[in-house]
């Protein structure tokens, strides 16, 4: 078969030969027809990760056959046995087991869920690692109801547009911020409300007129997670997925406990979490935003276009048939 294989950080992601490895009692191999990238991908190549072990071949997302049958894979492995947070044993496909990035992978049964049958294989591989971390943060933990006004930043990357569908499914009357306007006007085609633009220095006091935000999904962290405690309403839970712009230089506290604000951490989803997620998607017929699509021999040029974050939605690999 066919794989991606990546030996040491920052090295090229070569397209290899491989045997597929022996499955064990309890385990399936899930005949890939496409995969996709995730920023994990990106920051595991440059290094980012605690106990990095090569070579290995990357990719957490995935569809394709199980025998006769369509199926997309949880990369959440081993989240234990309590739903409010995840195991010290838990990891991710694709580091330091071997990923989705290759014809053919060997995962747990339990791993394995029916690919919703008005979505293509394409399409089905966007879901699991970013739409369950959305899902979590939107509904498990966001509680999203449809009397609620939502903010989901940065539109455009994987979780947050995950997190608008999931909202806007919901009832939710949905905002986005972005850097870019095209995205703001991408988000509003989708059926958000409206956008700011965040680097625009007054984009709070423009907010604000819109009205108080019920639920905030935020994976930035940095200084804008500061900022948007200004406009949340009495009450208001933000939920925080990451932290890609670092620690909260401007904390205020007054506001979180004068506003009796919640502060809510998240992070992937467990496996009824990753259920939940699936039902929802089939129920309300959801179809993720796909941004391009690259042959997996391209998977360069892929990681290239995930790594200048231009992106709205998600890239995805597509895998040759053996």
């Amino acid at each position: 078969m066919k794989q991606i294989l990546l030996h040491e950080v920052n090295g090229p992601l070569q397209l290899t030969d491989a045997v597929i490895q022996t499955c064990q009692a309890g385990e399936v191999v899930v005949d890939l027809r496409a995969a996709a990238l995730n920023h994990r991908d990106v920051w595991i190549r440059q290094g980012q990760y605690a106990r990095l072990q090569f070579p290995f071949v990357p990719g957490s997302d995935g569809a394709g056959f199980v025998e006769d049958q369509p199926v997309v894979i949880n990369p959440g492995l081993q989240w234990g046995s309590n739903n409010n947070y995840q195991s010290e044993s838990f990891q991710i496909l694709g580091m330091p087991t071997n990923g989705t990035f290759a014809q053919k992978v060997v995962v747990p049964a339990e791993q394995i869920y029916p690919m919703p049958s008005h979505l293509s294989f394409e399409e089905a591989a966007a879901i699991p690692l970013a739409g369950v971390t959305a899902f979590r943060a939107t509904v498990t933990q966001g509680k999203v109801k449809s009397t609620d006004r939502v903010l989901v930043t940065g539109i455009g990357g994987g979780v947050a547009l995950w997190a608008m569908q999931f909202a806007l499914a919901s009832g939710a009357e949905v905002w986005v911020t972005s850097g870019n306007p095209d995205k703001l006007a991408r988000a509003k085609s989708l059926g958000a409300t409206g956008g700011f633009l965040y680097n625009d220095p007054d984009w709070i006091k423009v907010a604000r007129q819109a009205g108080p935000i019920d639920l905030v999904i935020d994976g930035a962290g940095g200084n804008g997670l500061a900022q948007v405690m200004k406009i949340c309403a009495p009450g208001g839970r933000i939920v925080s997925y990451g932290g890609t712009t670092g620690a909260i230089p401007q904390f205020s506290p007054q506001i979180l406990f004068w506003k009796q604000l919640h502060l809510i951490g998240t992070t992937m989803g467990s496996p009824s979490d990753f259920s939940a997620m699936m039902d929802f998607i089939n129920l309300h017929r959801i179809i993720p935003v796909v941004d391009r699509i690259f042959p997996l021999g391209a998977c360069e040029q892929a990681y290239a276009c995930m790594e200048e974050g231009r992106q709205f939605g998600k890239i995805v690999l597509q895998i040759p048939v053996e």
